[in-house]
């Protein structure tokens, strides 16, 4: 019997949930199972609720699903909020001295939940409410009070101190539920000491308690439906947060220099790369990357632009708001033909939106950022392990067609943990386009001087005999301001040229991923590519086949490529996580096509394969409107 089960630890943010979940993840992911987890949290420091959903299988997994096998739960908002997620054969662990809580005593649930919550519980006042309807659905309730599990260790120990810890409620949620699915304790512990391997002290005290712990759940709650045990592990496999698949891939192509401005859920990465300022360097590749923090996202994007005038590999990253701000030094690298990098960690907006949750929502501001015409790429990955690739290849853009590139990532893909590939740095390829490392005294050296590809070599800062001057004006081909009429034509025609040879350039494979073309087939891009290829694995499963097709480079638009993949599909349906559906806008816009159905999500939270699965039945079955808004998620 295959294993594939999804474990759900929440509490109040700041409660150690994160932490919980990397215990978890890193214990599962060293018996050889596949992993994939998400966090959901609130726009707050500490109180507001936060939860971190791991799924875990011996086959290849890349999405969640909207059932819950296992719960942990700190506080009664978990229950309050996950309690209908259960699957009819799991189990809920929750503190026992929360069970009589009632729903006006949980300050956190906002008004709208809570009418919505005691319409379906009738009349949900109080936690034990919520535990009964789950049970009635068949889910096993494993009641621990956590106040007396810390008071019996401390007198074990005689260290009353352990009484008052209640911060390590998430060491102790992680230990009871590892024990209650019988898995070998001591990977629980290799788990703790990985986590902690700064902190010695602190690792010996969580492990005394997780030893504890584990014991005192396996002896009371013995007959779980669901083990893990050891598994066949894959070769070669990594257990990687979502933000490191592009920090990594900075740090493998060359990248030397970020700055930022902190901004959720962008930060992350900068943070990573500061922390990794050293690694091993092969070939002159990975190495450091200088990370300088700026005083706002304007001073950040410009001293991306000042690095890589000066031939340095150069790049920031930034969310939805500190992209609008970027948009005019945007136009400047555009019209100056400077290489740059914005990796753009898209979130739900406008405005400030949901700031901690995620959204596609910036792809036709990717597009279109900044006044006036400028040439510029776009290209989104659709999951980690391909992140870091992309990485490399963006900056091979940017420097080989002398354009800012856009890279997109989002939410979803920042804040994943999960198990993929190894990094191959030998798949990593360095192309620094037409740069030059030196020219002769009389070069008589044009920065944008007229080329057959319109590509001009490209100086930098320092270089002998090749000064050059830049400008936000237009400029001739030396880069001296000009109003010239019939220069401004060819300098325009220089620069936007570029898309076309873009597209004529670029490998196919490089525009859009086939996962094999059918009748009936989905378009999306970016993050939305996990919970598709495992719902059309679902629906493979009952001979249901359905077609996918990824796009990845979204400006200059692949129309023909595109085009030859879907001549032969009779219904397209597009999915994305945002309101409009804005990737079927601009089908229709370069391609006269309009999707047939869309399958869209944009309340901040994000898809699950179920989801997925089901609406594209219900599309099969006719019963689906040409329309569906998924709303899965607390």
């Amino acid at each position: 019997m295959s294993t594939d089960i999804s474990w759900l630890i929440g509490g109040p943010q700041g409660s150690g949930v994160e932490s919980a979940a990397n215990i978890f993840s890193r214990a599962c992911a060293s018996m050889g199972y596949h992993i994939f987890g998400k966090r959901e949290f609130y726009s707050n420091i500490k109180g507001e609720h936060s939860y971190f959903m791991v799924r875990v299988s011996d086959g290849i997994i890349r999405s969640n699903v909207d059932d819950i096998t296992l719960m942990v739960a700190f506080d009664a908002e978990t229950i309050f909020r996950h309690y209908s997620e259960m699957a009819p054969d799991g189990a809920i662990i929750y503190d026992s001295d929360i069970a009589q809580t009632k729903i006006d005593e949980v300050h956190t649930i906002d008004s709208q939940y809570k009418s919505r919550l005691e319409k379906s519980l009738k009349p949900a006042l109080i936690v034990q409410d919520a535990l009964d309807h789950a049970k009635n659905r068949g889910a096993k309730l494993c009641p621990i009070s956590f106040k007396t599990v810390l008071a019996t260790m401390a007198d074990e120990a005689n260290n009353p101190r352990l009484k008052a810890m209640i911060r390590m409620y998430n060491v102790l949620g992680v230990s009871f539920s590892l024990g209650i699915l019988r898995m070998p304790p001591q990977t629980l512990l290799e788990s703790i000491d990985a986590i902690f391997s700064k902190k010695k002290a602190i690792a010996d005290l969580n492990k005394g308690a997780a030893t504890f712990s584990y014991n005192f759940a396996a002896a009371k709650f013995p007959d779980f439906k669901f083990t893990l045990k050891p598994t066949s592990k894959t070769p070669d496999t990594i257990l990687v947060q979502g933000y490191q698949g592009t920090a990594l891939g900075k740090m493998a192509c060359g990248c030397r220099f970020q700055p930022y401005y902190p901004i959720t859920p962008a930060s992350d990465e900068s943070v990573f790369l500061e922390s990794n300022e050293i690694i091993n360097v092969k070939d002159n590749r990975p190495g450091s990357t200088l990370v300088v923090q700026t005083e706002d996202e304007i001073s950040a994007i410009g001293m991306t632009i000042g690095g890589a005038l000066t031939g340095t590999r150069s790049a920031t990253c930034t969310s939805g708001p500190g992209f609008s701000l970027m948009s005019e030094a945007l136009g400047w690298a555009g019209i100056n033909e400077v290489p740059i990098v914005v990796t753009l960690y898209q979130r739900s907006g406008p405005s400030t939106g949901l700031p901690t949750r995620h959204g596609q929502d910036d792809l036709l501001s990717a597009v279109y950022a900044g006044h006036g015409e400028f040439p510029r790429i776009v290209y989104a990955s659709g999951d980690v392990e391909e992140s870091f690739y992309d990485t490399a290849r963006c900056f091979n853009y940017s420097e080989q067609y002398q354009m800012p590139v856009i890279h997109m990532m989002d939410k979803f893909l920042a804040s994943s943990v999960i198990t993929c590939k190894k990094f191959d740095l030998d798949k990593i390829k360095i192309n620094r386009g037409k740069l030059l490392e030196k020219l002769a005294p009389d070069a008589n050296y044009k920065r944008f001087a007229f080329t057959d590809d319109n590509i001009s070599p490209r100086s930098k800062i320092g270089l002998e005999n090749g000064i050059f001057w830049n400008t936000g004006d237009e400029s001739d081909e030396a880069g001296h301001i000009t109003e010239d009429p019939e220069l401004r034509i060819k300098m325009m025609d220089k620069r936007q040229s570029k898309l076309d040879y873009v597209l004529k350039t670029m490998p196919d494979e490089e525009q859009a991923m086939s996962f094999g073309i059918e009748q009936i087939s989905v378009i999306s891009w970016g993050s939305p590519k996990g919970p598709i290829l495992d719902a059309i694995q679902m629906l493979n499963k009952e001979n249901i086949k359905i077609g996918f097709v990824q796009l990845k480079l979204l400006h200059p638009f692949p129309k023909d490529y595109l085009g030859f993949l879907l001549k032969d599909v009779k219904t397209i349906i597009d999915i994305e996580a945002n309101h409009v559906g804005q990737l079927g806008e601009m089908l229709k816009q370069n391609m006269q096509k309009k999707p047939d159905y869309y399958i869209l999500k944009y309340t901040g939270r994000t898809m699950t394969s179920t989801e997925i699965y089901n609406s594209i039945k219900n599309i099969i079955d006719n019963k689906a409107k040409p329309r569906q808004v998924l709303t899965h998620g607390a």
